[in-house]
């Protein structure tokens, strides 16, 4: 087995990837590689030829590929090292990593720091239980969106499609204009899981209906999905099956949410939110284990890409600053979700440096004041989604205020 020493080993070859590596190369860190699975860098956003990405940091629309592609040629006129068909097995707390490389086989790479941006998965059939046969035709979002936009391949001509994630939507959109009928997206909460601009331009602008508070209650069909079952769900989401109806189709797609890749991390020791189900980190992006860094849709599910590369810049900036100047300033003041209020990132801060928070809404709102501390900070908006995520800036000046150990978030109504 060969055995290299790098500085820092960055997990991951897309968005969140990329951008913390040039991020750490600008701040002086040479001795770098990034590590990507596939043949590719660029990650997810190789599949979504959609534009609308770009908007914020590029200040110009891009599609998913001319976005990779931005930072892609930043990485190779940087001459940051990477590799790709390249497998990490193992992660230990120490910073080893294992991979199997298929340009150099296995070796072991012993770092001072690491960055995960592994990215996500998607939530499956098991994940959501959906009863009935098991017969061809049920994909998640992801793979039809690879199976049209990258292999050319038709997943079928009658669709529907569960859950109203973005994917799902901008999927809906995708498969009208190749041809298929989508019957309907079906949501099993009281309101839209994507963001309303998706909502407008995929559902509304092609008269697909969007059933809310529904939900699939039976798959038909032995070698191919023939038809599913529809139902309105009770205040418990469960089915009311005297209200069902049927709706006759060849393919049944699953966009039900998207799980942070952290299989490596928790090997590693890496404290995880149960909510977010990423890595618990301080306001530098560091997790729980010394030197471990977290970025992009490993760390929290992002909506835009262009803050999943702002905190990926920061991520490489400060695992820079921990391989020149070791251990960082601690973060003994905890953040708390309070109303109305599912998570908060990051869940550490010191009070010493200016922060930006990441939260989410747990429930749709209208005319709301976002409150931080005992009125700390406190910022007014027309409303708060669960499917769009609020960024507030705080300047350490505030935070200094702040008199306990910890600072509370909270999403008041009718200010």
């Amino acid at each position: 087995m060969l055995k290299w020493q790098k500085d820092l080993v960055i997990i991951g070859g897309g968005p969140a990837g990329l951008a913390a590596a040039c991020a750490a190369k600008d701040s002086g860190v040479c001795d770098l590689v990034v590590l990507e699975r596939h043949s590719e860098l660029g990650g997810i956003l190789n599949q979504c030829i959609h534009n609308g990405f770009g908007l914020h940091y590029f200040k110009e629309e891009l599609t998913g590929p001319e976005y990779a592609e931005r930072f892609i040629d930043e990485v190779r006129e940087k001459e940051i090292p990477y590799l790709t068909d390249c497998m990490v097995i193992s992660l230990s707390n120490d910073k080893k990593i294992t991979i199997a490389s298929q340009e150099h086989g296995l070796v072991e790479i012993e770092a001072k720091a690491v960055i995960l941006a592994m990215g996500c998965r998607e939530r499956t059939r098991a994940a959501i239980t959906i009863p009935g046969t098991r017969p061809s035709g049920v994909y998640s979002a992801g793979t039809v969106q690879s199976m049209i936009n990258i292999e050319g391949l038709m997943p079928g001509k009658k669709v529907v499609i569960v859950g109203s994630g973005d994917i799902g939507l901008i999927m809906a959109r995708r498969l009208t204009l190749e041809g298929a009928k989508v019957l309907a997206v079906v949501e099993i909460m009281d309101y839209p899981g994507g963001l309303n601009r998706n909502i407008a331009q995929c559902l509304e602008d092609f008269d697909i209906p969007l059933y809310l508070s529904h939900t699939v209650a039976d798959i038909q069909g032995k070698d191919r999905v023939e038809s599913v079952l529809v139902a309105p769900v009770d205040e418990k989401r469960q089915p009311v099956l005297d209200k069902a109806f049927t709706l006759e189709c060849d393919t049944l797609i699953l966009s039900v949410g998207l799980i942070p890749e952290n299989e490596l991390s928790t090997e590693a020791g890496v404290e995880i939110d149960p909510v977010t189900s990423g890595p618990i980190v301080t306001e530098s992006l560091e997790t729980t284990v010394p030197g471990i860094f977290a970025c992009g849709n490993v760390l929290q599910v992002h909506d835009l890409v262009d803050n999943v590369t702002n905190e990926s810049l920061r991520a490489g900036k400060m695992a820079a600053n921990y391989i020149k100047n070791g251990c960082l300033k601690p973060c003994d003041i905890k953040t708390k979700a309070d109303l109305n209020v599912r998570y908060v990132v990051p869940q550490r801060i010191s009070q010493e440096e200016d922060v930006e928070f990441f939260l989410r809404a747990s429930r749709p709102l209208d005319r709301v004041t976002l409150v931080v501390g005992d009125d700390l900070y406190t910022k007014r908006m027309r409303d708060a989604k669960p499917g769009e995520m609020i960024s507030v800036k705080i300047p350490k000046e505030k935070l200094q205020n702040l008199v306990d150990k910890e600072l509370t978030f909270s999403i008041r109504e009718g200010k």
